[in-house]
């Protein structure tokens, strides 16, 4: 996946402006795809440029946003985007690295690193949660709703995957 599709996924919603992108990013889409401000707004000149969004006329007054919608053309690029096929990814961790020079080369003092991490994984674990239980409570009533569910619960179960980890790798480290 890329910025662009993710930035167009989020017009699909609705008309944003970039600093309502950002914001929108950090609560919701930002958790599974990262991006800086920075790259948002360079992202969304470039999508104009090509003809797949649009920005809105401004609003008389000082400090107005200006807003983004998507175009018909940005609608077919997503679409097809998202018939490509895709690669699963692959794992690159530093952990996992780091776990392996351990056992390489004899105690180093990792299970600091451990702890912090797991520590990590644990307030996201707890963030996932409270949003799920706040945002999706029960069953969900139709499509979109069990897709949205469907991807804070893959949020959930990965970092519940990390925690489960450290907690061996924490147990392995303290022992002989």
């Amino acid at each position: 996946m890329s910025l662009p599709h993710a930035l167009l996924t989020a017009l699909v919603e609705r008309p944003s402006s970039g600093s309502d992108l950002a914001a929108r990013f950090d609560r919701s889409i930002g958790y599974f795809w990262n991006a800086s401000h920075q790259q948002i707004y360079r992202e969304l000149a470039r999508l104009e440029a090509e003809g797949l969004i649009r920005s809105l006329p401004q609003q008389s007054g000082r400090g107005r946003k200006r807003a983004y919608e998507i175009l018909p053309a940005g609608r077919v690029a997503l679409t097809a985007w998202m018939g490509q096929g895709d690669a699963a990814p692959i794992l690159r961790d530093e952990m996992m690295v780091r776990l392996w020079a351990e056992a390489a080369m004899g105690p180093t003092g990792l299970d600091q690193v451990v702890r912090e991490r797991r520590k990590q994984h644990a307030g996201k674990l707890a963030q996932y949660e409270r949003f799920m239980a706040r945002d999706y409570p029960g069953e969900p009533a139709d499509r979109a709703t069990a897709l949205r569910r469907l991807v804070l619960q893959s949020g959930i179960d990965y970092e519940r995957q990390w925690v489960r980890l450290l907690d061996e790798a924490a147990r392995i480290l303290a022992g002989p």
